[in-house]
């Protein structure tokens, strides 16, 4: 009776487990020069450690949308959580929308 239990609670963390690993995309973790500013706060957006953050971040995100969606952008003239938020309207696009009438809605940095 006992092994009956064990077997059946072996059995349901391996499957959890197996679920967990299988939603992690492989090779998809962030780059060091992003993590590397993991729980850290920034006294402001002139703050040179919060600049550097945002080139990496910027650099980071234009090139996994080229690598995803084929659309080259500029890291100069997007902030990195404007990025963020392109990449995030671009995986909900509906195959009818452009790319071009998404962007418009992001004001460029010059």
């Amino acid at each position: 009776m006992k092994s009956k239990w064990f077997l059946a609670t072996l059995s349901i963390i391996l499957g959890i487990g197996l679920t967990a690993s299988l939603t992690f995309p492989k090779g998809a973790g962030m780059p060091p020069q992003i993590t590397a500013y993991n729980g850290k706060s920034f006294k402001g957006s002139q703050d040179p450690e919060y600049i550097s953050y945002d080139q990496a971040l910027r650099e980071y995100l234009v090139n996994r949308i080229q690598q995803d969606f084929g659309i080259a952008l500029d890291p100069k003239k997007y902030s990195g959580f404007d990025l963020l938020e392109i990449e995030a309207l671009f995986k909900c696009k509906k195959s009818t929308e452009s790319y071009e009438r998404l962007l418009k809605m992001f004001p460029k940095r010059w």
